[in-house]
């Protein structure tokens, strides 16, 4: 069973850049079958979907928040990493990354959540 981990930072100040980086335990990266996906959801609100990367290097980014958002993968170290700049409070939440199977249109594989904290 494939697992997907988070990593990076818990507490940020605002203005400052989320970096996080989704680690993934098997060798699933190397095909567009799957869209690798980060998805966040603030307290009390509901699942946001953030962007997603293909494997061969095709991005989504969802509009709201348009250009502070970055990915990319690094798919020798089965590795995708978020980006979003000039963080605000309203950016708190936990941020998911998870496995987005092309085919049949589901988020099949889920990491456990990072709480991220934007605080002055």
């Amino acid at each position: 069973q494939v697992l997907l981990l988070e990593s990076g930072p818990d507490l940020l100040k605002p203005s400052q850049t989320l970096s996080l980086t989704c680690t993934v335990s098997d060798n699933s990266m190397p095909t567009n079958y799957y869209y690798w996906t980060w998805i966040r959801q603030p307290p009390g609100k509901g699942l946001e979907w953030i962007a997603f990367i293909t494997y061969s290097g095709f991005t989504y980014y969802t509009p709201s928040l348009g250009s502070r958002t970055s990915i990319s993968r690094d798919t020798p170290k089965n590795q995708f990493t978020l980006q979003l700049s000039s963080v605000t409070p309203e950016d708190t939440a936990v941020y998911y990354c998870a496995r987005f199977q092309a085919i049949n249109r589901f988020l099949e594989v889920w990491g456990q959540g990072t709480l991220v904290t934007v605080s002055s």
